[in-house]
């Protein structure tokens, strides 16, 4: 599968476990490799635009040394938003279960930006799934921080962590986009790339 990518050193330029462990789930041999970027946007971005937006400005930071032919750069970035509102990760405790108490009981979505870059082309798409979380009492919000410490994930919870088993009742779209890549829709990608 995937033969067509066989020219190609595949870099993952993203230092998330997830999302290294979802990528060799669709079958690919890659390397990780990570750059700073300034992850600032335009407050009069549409919310739903700044996951592609950072995952193109992550791709571009490699351009700063001239992409060899044979390597392919894979980037990403999620942001959960409820309303008109980003949840990025949480700068502390007190911020994670804040998160959390606004996410309880409500639907959000879940934005996922991927940018596929190589000397020839960059390709940006982006996935979007619907969360619908139940009612979380404060001790199992403490609960899930204190055991879980999700400090590195957007909108400060992981789908496939205890909260996912026992907060969410509904996923509309890729679950495995909650995660951090919309799986399917790289492979698709991918295949036709």
């Amino acid at each position: 599968m995937l033969e067509n990518l066989n020219k190609y050193n595949i870099v993952l330029a993203s230092k998330s476990p997830r999302r290294q462990e979802l990528l060799k789930g669709i079958g690919l041999q890659f390397t990780v490799l990570t750059k700073d970027v300034d992850e600032s946007y335009s407050s009069e971005m549409s919310v739903f635009d700044v996951a592609p937006f950072l995952s193109y400005k992550k791709a571009k930071a490699f351009e700063d040394k001239e992409l060899p032919d044979n390597y392919m750069i894979i980037t990403a970035d999620t942001v959960v938003i409820v309303g008109d509102k980003i949840l990025g990760k949480p700068k502390d405790y007190n911020d994670a279960c804040e998160m959390l108490r606004l996410l309880s009981g409500r639907k959000h979505s879940v934005v996922t930006g991927v940018t596929i870059c190589t000397k020839e082309k960059i390709k940006t798409f982006s996935a979007t799934s619907k969360v619908s979380f139940e009612t979380l009492d404060e001790e199992e919000i403490k609960y899930y921080v204190d055991t879980y410490k999700p400090f590195d994930k957007a909108g400060s919870y992981g789908i496939q962590e205890w909260i996912g088993y026992v907060g969410v009742n509904s996923v509309e779209g890729s679950y495995f986009n909650v995660m951090g890549l919309p799986t399917q829709k790289l492979y698709q990608i991918l295949k036709r790339f």
